[in-house]
């Protein structure tokens, strides 16, 4: 299947088959992205931190009642908020749900959003990664149901309008992530650094000499998995995990609350302040590949070649765990098509 419009046919037949009626009115192109399908299998080591013990027991609770909690709740009773990663970019796109977006800009007056979005303005520091954590810390009492996380700007990863965002966004279930893609999932398995040299499709974040361009990170993304997660229980990261590129996703605020706060302001010290206080920390870069492991590690990591699934997709309708594309080393363009079977 490496065909890339037979992806794109596969997984718009495939959503289709399951998609609810509330997205009739949507594109063959925005149901391939969401229509729940079957769950793809996960399997792990017992909890041994808390970081562990809280996403399963989420998981767990939300197998059976919170499911149907979530069906007997219409999308009307649940309030959401947008929480949109802003420097200069023109938002006009998302005045349609203007009333529930949280602006956070960083371009200063000389790039400030129109008078009519409610705007905090913030240093230039740290991507939009940054903008997230400071929301989630700064009101995780007071989250919303659902949080949809957006860049200003939204065209060069996904195909839709703010108002079928939100409709995907309001049919994210309890303990689970519902990504904005552009392209199948991303494979992440560079543990011990990303060497930017390599990669060619990735020289706007390179120098000269091939190396990151900014302040590059003091720790490897091996490192901070075990400072942030503790792995999960296991002895080390995982084989690989899961990501879309561009960090655009929606969550339920219980979700957001598997983890406590103090997680997620240590999140935010050490990946964008403190030393790491820049435009482009490379911290950015790699925290971008962590938010789905973040909220569900049981989907989004493989901890060895047998957890990589046959299933199809998802019930995100993203491609089977495991079964990701792999960015090639050495080429100029890289367009994410898959490169399995």
């Amino acid at each position: 299947m490496s065909d890339p419009s037979a992806i794109a046919f596969l997984l718009d037949a495939s959503a289709l088959a399951c998609a609810p009626d509330s997205f009739a009115a949507a594109s063959p192109s925005t149901l391939a992205k969401a229509a729940p399908k079957s769950e793809s299998s996960a399997t792990g080591s017992s909890p041994s931190s808390p970081v562990t013990a809280s996403t399963s027991a989420l998981s767990a609770t939300t197998s059976t009642s919170s499911r149907e909690a979530f069906l007997t709740t219409t999308r009307d009773a649940l309030d959401y908020e947008i929480v949109v990663a802003h420097y200069n970019e023109d938002l006009t796109w998302l005045k349609s749900v203007i009333e529930h977006c949280k602006v956070y800009s960083k371009g200063g007056p000389k790039h400030a959003p129109e008078s009519c979005f409610e705007v905090e303005a913030l240093e230039n520091i740290g991507r939009e990664g940054h903008t997230y954590l400071h929301h989630i810390v700064k009101h995780y009492e007071s989250l919303k149901d659902v949080v949809l996380f957006t860049q200003g700007r939204v065209d060069d990863h996904i195909n839709l309008t703010a108002l079928e965002m939100k409709e995907i966004a309001l049919q994210t279930k309890p303990g689970r992530v519902t990504t904005f893609p552009h392209r199948v999932m991303e494979l992440f398995d560079l543990w011990d650094g990303i060497p930017w040299e390599k990669y060619p499709c990735w020289a706007k974040w390179s120098s000269p000499e091939g190396t990151f361009k900014d302040k590059k990170a003091p720790k490897t993304p091996a490192q901070y998995f075990k400072d942030f997660f503790d792995n999960f229980g296991h002895d080390g990261p995982p084989m690989s995990m899961g990501f879309q590129p561009g960090a655009i996703f929606a969550v339920r605020r219980e979700t957001i609350h598997q983890h406590p706060k103090e997680l997620y302001q240590k999140m935010l010290e050490d990946l964008f302040l403190g030393e790491m206080k820049c435009v482009d920390p490379e911290t950015g870069h790699y925290f971008e590949r962590f938010w789905p492991t973040l909220f569900r590690h049981e989907e989004y990591c493989c901890w060895d070649a047998s957890e990589i699934s046959d299933v199809e997709l998802n019930d995100q309708g993203q491609l089977a765990k495991g079964r990701w594309h792999a960015t090639p080393r050495d080429v100029e363009v890289d367009v994410g098509f898959t490169n399995k079977p």
